[in-house]
């Protein structure tokens, strides 16, 4: 799961180098933490969050299939 995020994140942003993520797993399920470089911030969110909304649908998508909660998350770097 994190190689299929990361992979759709590097490829929104100008800087890939600098995207990270992480995954928490915990007792209510499972978090994506997502970092990307302070310029690039407004690239992962997208126009009134579409994209980062999108990405979270993916990510309860991707989490149902393997019978996951899944939240994503865009962290302060």
């Amino acid at each position: 799961m994190k190689e299929f995020f990361d992979y759709i994140i590097k490829n929104l942003v100008d800087q890939p180098d600098a995207v990270e993520i992480q995954i928490v797993e915990g007792e209510k399920g499972t978090l994506i933490e997502v970092r990307v470089s302070p310029e690039d911030v407004a690239k992962v969110v997208g126009k009134k969050g579409r994209i980062i909304n999108s990405l979270r649908t993916l990510a309860i998508t991707v989490g149902a299939r393997f019978g996951q909660r899944v939240r994503l998350e865009l962290m302060n770097s």
